[in-house]
């Protein structure tokens, strides 16, 4: 679902997705920062080198850091690739930061990085303030997915009946 030009370069779109966080969470609120990269990891994302599968984010000090994520070596790097489970520091307002971290403080709640792409040339993370999910919750999601797949079906049935 990205975005490739002919050379095989992601230009303006999305990179990757956690698709598995809307399945095991509740989102409650998304916020999108900037990240702070070294010049490999870029070249690395516009191949599409990224992973989100066991990402988090987590206040520190003051700041926010983007730890699990995996980012692919560039292939041309040689000795100046980047280390690919690195944390990485999110570009954030101070003001902002402040209000993740009283959100996180919450009884249950974490960040979650739900993709990562290109916007204008930059990576941009969206970051979700996330519940857990219970058994039950996905069991519902799950009910409600086929009752509107159901629903597809037979509105097209009948679409095409009439035809």
């Amino acid at each position: 679902m990205t975005a490739t030009a002919k050379d095989g370069f992601v230009r303006d779109g999305m990179i990757c997705q956690n698709r598995k966080a809307r399945h095991d969470y509740h989102i409650d609120e998304t916020i999108e920062a900037g990240i702070q990269l070294v010049g490999t990891e870029v070249k690395a994302l516009r191949y599409g080198g990224g992973n989100l599968r066991d990402a988090y984010a987590r206040v520190e000090q003051g700041e926010v850091y983007l730890h699990g994520v995996h980012i692919s070596p560039y292939s041309h790097g040689h000795q100046f690739n980047h280390d690919p489970l690195r944390r990485r520091k999110l570009l954030l307002h101070r003001r902002e930061i402040h209000r993740l971290a009283g959100l996180v403080s919450r009884k249950g709640c974490t960040l979650v990085p739900l993709g990562l792409y290109f916007r204008d040339g930059r990576v941009k993370v969206a970051l979700g303030v996330a519940r857990g999910k219970t058994k039950e919750d996905r069991r519902e999601d799950l009910k409600e997915r086929d009752a509107q797949l159901e629903a597809r079906r037979a509105l097209s049935e009948h679409r095409h009946r009439a035809d």
